[in-house]
C-alpha cells in the first residue's frame, strides 16, 4: 500500500461533452436523463453516407477563450486544442492552485488523446491531393497527439514530467493512473490529467461502420437519435461516435493539506491489464483481473463498492463481457450500474475522463445519473440505474474503461 500522504486526491475537474460545453449544465442534464445525441453536422453528409447521428459539443466555437488569442486560434484549428485548453483552465481554476515558478517543476502533465488531430491531417491530405497545395505550417503540430499536453504545459507553465499515454478508449483513465503513479513515486506533487478526442471525421465514422461497431438504422427503420445508444439493452447495436474532453487535477494529499486546498475525492486504487486476445473483442479473464487489481490496490473488498460507472459502449459483445466480469467479481450482488454513453455517446479516449468526472460529481452529490434507452437483456440480470437519477451515498465507485487492442484500465474512486 502507498503512503497515505502520497495518495492522489482530486482537487478540480471539468468536462465538455455533448450534454453541454459547461460542466454544471451537462451534469444537470445527465441527472434528468437528457440525451446529447443528434444530427451529424460536423461535415456534409451525402445520401450515400451510412451514418447520420453523432454526439456533438454545442457552442464550442462561440465560447470566450481568454488563453487563446485570435492569432493562436487561427493556427490551432483542430477542436481538440480548444476542448483541452478549456477543460484544463477551468479545472485549474476550480482546484485553487496558483501555478508559480516555484511549484511549476513539481507539476506533471498526463493529458492525452486516442486519435489526436486527425482532422488536421485529413484536411492537409485534401489540400495536397485535390487542390495541389501544400499543407498549412501548423498541420503537423495540430495532428500530433503529444502536442495536446505540450499546449497544456505552455498554457499553465508546468515544467514537471509530461507524457501522452495512448490506450484507445481507456486513454482518459490511464492518463489519470499515470498521473497518480507520478505522485505516488514522488516525481511530482500535482498532475494535470485528462483526455480529448474529436472523432467526428468521415474516415473514422465510416471505418467504425465497416467494422460493424457503430449504430446505424436498418433499411426502413426510423429511430430517434436520442434512442440510438443503448448500453446493456437487449436491442443494443453499437455505439454513437461523439466528441469531448475531460481534465482532472490530482495532487498528493500532503500537498493539498499544506496549501489548504479542498478535496472531496481520491484515486484509491487502479488496475491495468492487456487482453492479448483480440483487436476489438474484450477478453473476460483479463477484464475481470483488471477490476480485481483495482480493488486490491485500493485495499477494499468488492462489497465496499457502492456503484459502478461502466464502460458500456452498447456493442453486443463488449457489454456482455463487462457484465460477465462484474458477475465474476461481485457475484450475484453487483452494485448499481450506470452507463453514461447512453447520453453522451462514445468520445473515444475522452470518454473515460468525462465519465470519471461524472462519477466524482455523483459521489459528491450523492446521485447516480440514469442509463437511458435501457431495455433489459434477459441474459444480464443486474441493477441498472435507469429512468431517473438515484440518490445514494457512494463511499467507493468503480470506473471501468476498456480500449481497442485489449487496453483495460479500472479506477476505484473514494469519497473523502
Amino acid at each position: 500500500m502507498r503512503a497515505s500522504n502520497r495518495q492522489a486526491v482530486i482537487l478540480g475537474y471539468d468536462a465538455v461533452c455533448p450534454l453541454g460545453s459547461r460542466f454544471p449544465d451537462a451534469w444537470e442534464k445527465a441527472l434528468k436523463g437528457d440525451s446529447g445525441i443528434g444530427a451529424l453536422t460536423r461535415f456534409p453528409v451525402d445520401d450515400d453516407f451510412p451514418v447520420r447521428i453523432a454526439g456533438e459539443v454545442d457552442s464550442i466555437d462561440d465560447l470566450d477563450y481568454p488563453f487563446l488569442k485570435p492569432r493562436e486560434r487561427a493556427k490551432w484549428t483542430s477542436p481538440i486544442f480548444k476542448h483541452a485548453m478549456l477543460t484544463t483552465s477551468r479545472a485549474i481554476e476550480r482546484s485553487g492552485i496558483e501555478i508559480t515558478p516555484d511549484i511549476a517543476p513539481r507539476i506533471a502533465i498526463t493529458y492525452s488523446s486516442a486519435l489526436g488531430g486527425l482532422d488536421a491531417a485529413l484536411e492537409a491530405d485534401r489540400r495536397l491531393v485535390k487542390e495541389k497545395r501544400l499543407p498549412k505550417p501548423f498541420t503537423n503540430p495540430n495532428a500530433c497527439i503529444n502536442m495536446v499536453g505540450g499546449k497544456v504545459s505552455i498554457l499553465t507553465g508546468a515544467t514537471g514530467p509530461i507524457t501522452a499515454t495512448i490506450s484507445a478508449c481507456a486513454t482518459g483513465s490511464t492518463s489519470m493512473i499515470i498521473g497518480a503513479m507520478f505522485i505516488e513515486q514522488g516525481l511530482c506533487d500535482v498532475a494535470i490529467c485528462g483526455a480529448v478526442d474529436f472523432a467526428l471525421v468521415p474516415t473514422i465514422i465510416a471505418g467504425f461502420y465497416t467494422m460493424n461497431g457503430i449504430f446505424f438504422p436498418k433499411p426502413g427503420e426510423d429511430v430517434p437519435a436520442r434512442a440510438a445508444s443503448r448500453p446493456f439493452s437487449n436491442n443494443r447495436r453499437g455505439f454513437v461516435v461523439s466528441e469531448g474532453a475531460g481534465a482532472v487535477i490530482l495532487a498528493a494529499r500532503e500537498f493539498a493539506q499544506t496549501w489548504g486546498l479542498k478535496y472531496h475525492a481520491a484515486l484509491a486504487g487502479w488496475g491495468m491489464t492487456s487482453d492479448a486476445h483480440h483487436v476489438v473483442a474484450p477478453h473476460l479473464p483479463t477484464v475481470t483481473r483488471c477490476m480485481e487489481l483495482a480493488l486490491e490496490h485500493a485495499g477494499i473488498s468488492p462489497q465496499a463498492v457502492s456503484s459502478v460507472n461502466a464502460h458500456a459502449t452498447a456493442t453486443p459483445v463488449g457489454d456482455k463481457v463487462e457484465y460477465d466480469a462484474l458477475s465474476a467479481v461481485f457475484g450475484k450482488k453487483i452494485p448499481p450500474v450506470t452507463a453514461n454513453k447512453s447520453m453522451i455517446g462514445h468520445a473515444m479516449g475522452a470518454s473515460s475522463a468525462i465519465e470519471t468526472i461524472f462519477a466524482v460529481q455523483g459521489m459528491i452529490d450523492g446521485k447516480i445519473p440514469p442509463t437511458i434507452n435501457y431495455n433489459p437483456d434477459p441474459g444480464m440480470a443486474f441493477d441498472c440505474v435507469t429512468d431517473n437519477a438515484r440518490c445514494l451515498d457512494q463511499p467507493y465507485v468503480l470506473k471501468n474503461a476498456f480500449g481497442f487492442g485489449g487496453c483495460n484500465a479500472c479506477i476505484v474512486l473514494e469519497k473523502v
